[in-house]
């Protein structure tokens, strides 16, 4: 396989962790829920042109991101509306609100268009940080595949106040039954579970760069780090990313 091998790394890195950014490109180009495989990889592409936007700057550094007007340094022909989401959960996820799901709604995408989108995000930052805390160049994104979204949404998605629908352990559909893993979860991953595929890719690439669920609830490691130092690199990690969690 010619993509993602790490051959180039400055040290060795562990087989399931490579396997897992793997699929996780994999996934990327194909289609998803309500995405196609053109548009995921278009959805990741705005996530690196973001990094180096300059709305995307002044927005981080104003009082307001609606403070500052214009136009992102888009690199794809992605609705206006989706492109600033990707761009404003890639640069200033602290600040997202409501307002943000509802100008998409205006613009007629779907809100499982946003919580896919933020799926990709997630995982196309991930894997591409760990590129760049390596030293080794960003990973070319895939071709997208052919294909159509499968356009199902989870029957027992409600509103519970978020800004978007979720899923309760008790109202999961027989084919998502695996979703939580048999437990009740946090809202942390149910915040994906209008697109349950997204839920599904967060466990995997989650369980090989962090912990998988079972190991969450052990306070030893499997891992070269023991368990005091993963929740130190997360932690950290989290209040740089601002994360509400």
């Amino acid at each position: 396989m010619s993509f993602l091998d790490y051959a180039d790394a400055p040290d060795p890195i562990r087989t399931d962790l490579i396997a897992a950014h793997r699929r996780a490109w994999e996934r990327l180009a194909r289609a998803g829920t309500c995405l196609d495989g053109a548009e995921r990889v278009a959805v990741a592409a705005e996530v690196r042109a973001a990094l180096g936007c300059g709305l995307c700057r002044e927005r981080r550094t104003a009082l307001s991101p609606y403070a500052v007007s214009g136009d992102h340094d888009s690199v794809s022909d992605l609705a206006p509306a989706l492109v600033d989401a990707v761009h404003r959960v890639t640069t200033d996820a602290g600040r997202i609100t409501r307002k943000l799901v509802d100008d998409l709604a205006a613009a007629g995408l779907p809100d499982g268009v946003y919580v896919e989108a933020i799926g990709v995000v997630t995982q196309v930052l991930s894997i591409d940080a760990f590129h760049r805390a390596l030293g080794l160049p960003l990973e070319p994104l895939p071709v997208p595949l052919s294909g159509a979204p499968s356009r199902r949404r989870p029957t027992g998605a409600a509103d519970e106040g978020a800004y978007v629908p979720m899923v309760r352990s008790g109202r999961l559909d027989p084919e998502d039954r695996d979703l939580y893993g048999g437990r009740v979860t946090g809202n942390v991953i149910r915040a994906l579970s209008l697109v349950p595929a997204e839920v599904r890719a967060l466990r995997d690439l989650s369980a090989a760069q962090y912990l998988d669920e079972t190991e969450m609830r052990r306070l030893g490691s499997p891992r070269a780090l023991d368990r005091a130092q993963i929740e130190l690199v997360a932690g950290r990690l989290s209040a740089l990313r601002e994360c509400f969690y």
